[in-house]
């Protein structure tokens, strides 16, 4: 026989005022709650708002400031840096003047040298080793300690134009190192909540192994200005010594000469002077 169909359960009115309490009260309970949330997720973003505009005040200032110090380091190494070019110019020119007194050095040596062979070619008693050749001698080794002197002077003049090269290598790399990261900071500074193409960059906070640190970054820069500044002083130095140099060699070389001159010039008188009292005596014993 099929069964009956049961009817649905009755319930009694403080069942049904039972229900309507406590789904009443589950309903008051999740209202507080979200109520709770959201007063607590104003909160922690006004919070935020605060704390992120701080930190982006806090932030500018050190990008000034950052801006600022590479700006005050990127005009110095500009002043080194053109120091140095007119120092290396300056350097090219007096290595110039070394190389053309070197070479000026050629033409008396080869006189001097020529003189001495020639007076090689003399008669018998006339081969004396007198007071010309004495001088003529002292002066080739006068001519040839110049060229050494000149020599080894030229070596350092080129030396030392590299070094300034090496100096103004690293400051121009510096330079652009600065004039690069200038540009990024300023790009940086110029940013705002509103600026279009804003993302979030994944990693972005996190330090490099190879970062340097603000003392170090300074230190380098320092390094390089001082090693410029070393370099020119060398420089300005040996332009001092190269003068002295080519006054000394100069003065020494023309009191040489002046030297070799006055020997030809007494050499020749008494020269003159035995050949006149020679023919004199010869035409006493012709006439005879």
């Amino acid at each position: 026989m099929a069964r009956l169909v049961q009817p649905p359960p009755k319930y009694t009115p403080e069942e049904w005022h039972a229900s309507n309490h406590l789904q009443y009260f589950n309903a008051e309970h999740e209202r507080a709650a979200a109520e709770r949330l959201r007063d607590e997720s104003l909160r922690l973003a006004h919070e935020t708002e605060v704390r992120t505009r701080q930190t982006q005040l806090d932030v500018n200032k050190k990008l000034d400031q950052r801006i600022t110090d590479i700006n005050f380091w990127k005009s110095e190494l500009d002043q080194k840096q053109e120091e140095t070019e007119d120092e290396i110019s300056t350097m090219l020119q007096f290595k110039a003047r070394v190389e053309k007194a070197l070479a000026d050095t050629e033409l008396p040596l080869m006189i001097a040298q020529q003189c001495l062979a020639n007076r090689e070619k003399r008669m018998k008693v006339d081969l004396v080793h007198d007071n010309v050749e004495m001088q003529l001698q002292k002066e080739v080794e006068v001519i040839e300690g110049v060229q050494a002197l000149l020599q080894r002077t030229l070596e350092q003049a080129t030396e030392q134009i590299r070094l300034l090269r090496s100096a103004k290598y690293y400051l121009d790399k510096d330079r652009k190192d600065k004039f690069q990261a200038h540009g990024i900071d300023n790009k940086c500074a110029s940013l705002e909540n509103t600026s279009a193409g804003l993302h979030f960059a994944k990693g972005a906070v996190k330090v490099e192994k190879n970062s340097v640190t603000p003392d170090e970054w300074e230190d380098f820069s320092n390094k390089n200005i001082l090693k410029a500044e070393r370099e020119k002083n060398s420089a300005i130095n040996l332009r001092s010594i190269i003068d002295g140099i080519l006054i000394q060699t100069l003065s020494d070389l023309q009191a040489q000469c002046q030297a070799v001159n006055l020997a030809f010039q007494k050499r020749i008188e008494e020269t003159v002077e035995a050949k006149t009292k020679l023919e004199q005596h010869l035409a006493k014993v012709g006439y005879t």
